[in-house]
């Protein structure tokens, strides 16, 4: 196929057990525009009202939407239902691209003026709130990055690396679970992954950043697609000279193409979290969050 077509619903609600004076909120929740993708339509339900509503971008470039609350309130709802369409990325041959050290050299500041690309690049180099530096990391991926691969060779490898050794449990790990347990415990999930390989990729001296979207799943045969049984997704993209942004999923262990929706992308998951923000009042509460992701025309079933 050269193109596929997907409705998304992403519906999170929060109940708070006791009522919400004040609250500012940003959510990520449209699809950024890209070469391989386009948004055909994009409707946001936000319950309640808010009293003011701005959209426009981030300093990453991702569509942000801002939500101030100036009302008390017991609940709140968002829900983002977009039709997107993906189209096929161009053919890529992984051992068409520098070796690693060189770009690692190339990405090094050396007191000359750079590219406007190379520049942009930089800022995905470094230490992030949720991904450290650490040698730990370039250990862990020394295998991967032996003398002389082409970069984009030993990307892959690394992915592999983590695919092979490490077990997807949604109970393992919290947003806020350090890399270094991740490590250890090898154990977690798209998240935790995606931030690992991060680090381990800039710990390196590469320039890689983390990206957030939806990923098509399939149900088990014979059986329809339930609405609200996903999540959300996320990998990493890797800057290389010769091939620009290259993205791979450590989770599934390939490079995205037609099943992947990007939302956005940044330094780590707080960059791109899709709904984040601050209230006053609320007492406890916790996110109950519903994905769909559908092709456009399958029959559906509400998730019990």
């Amino acid at each position: 196929m050269s193109r596929a077509h997907y409705q998304v619903l992403h519906d999170t609600h929060y109940r708070y057990s006791a009522p919400v004076s004040l609250a500012q909120q940003l959510a990520h929740l449209w699809p950024r525009e890209c070469t391989w993708q386009r948004c055909l339509e994009r409707h946001l339900t936000v319950t309640p009202q808010p009293t003011r509503r701005l959209d426009g971008l981030d300093v990453f470039g991702n569509p942000l939407t801002r939500l101030a609350f100036e009302r008390p309130h017991d609940e709140l709802r968002v829900i983002a239902c977009l039709r997107v369409e993906v189209l096929a990325r161009e053919g890529l041959e992984l051992a068409d691209s520098p070796a690693w050290e060189a770009v690692i050299a190339g990405l090094r500041y050396a007191g000359q003026a750079v590219a406007a690309e190379q520049l942009e690049a930089a800022r995905y180099r470094f230490q992030s709130p949720y991904v450290h530096l650490k040698q730990v990391f370039v250990e862990f991926a020394a295998e991967a990055f032996v003398p002389g691969r082409p970069l984009l060779l030993a990307v892959r490898a690394l992915m592999q690396k983590i695919f092979d050794e490490f077990t997807f449990d949604a109970e393992a790990t919290q947003v806020a679970t350090p890399l270094v347990e991740v490590l250890e415990r090898r154990r977690g999930v798209c998240q935790d992954f995606a931030h690992l390989m991060l680090a381990c990729l800039r710990s390196q001296g590469l320039s890689a950043r983390y990206v957030s979207g939806y990923l098509l799943t399939q149900p088990p045969p014979g059986q329809p697609r339930l609405i609200g049984a996903d999540a959300s997704h996320a990998w990493v993209s890797v800057y290389c000279p010769r091939n620009g942004w290259v993205d791979f999923d450590p989770t599934n262990n390939l490079l995205p193409a037609l099943e992947h929706i990007t939302l956005g992308w940044g330094r780590d998951f707080a960059d791109v979290s899709p709904l984040r923000g601050v209230i006053l009042g609320g007492g406890s509460h916790d996110p109950e969050v519903k994905v769909t992701v559908m092709p456009l025309g399958e029959p559906l079933q509400v998730a019990g």
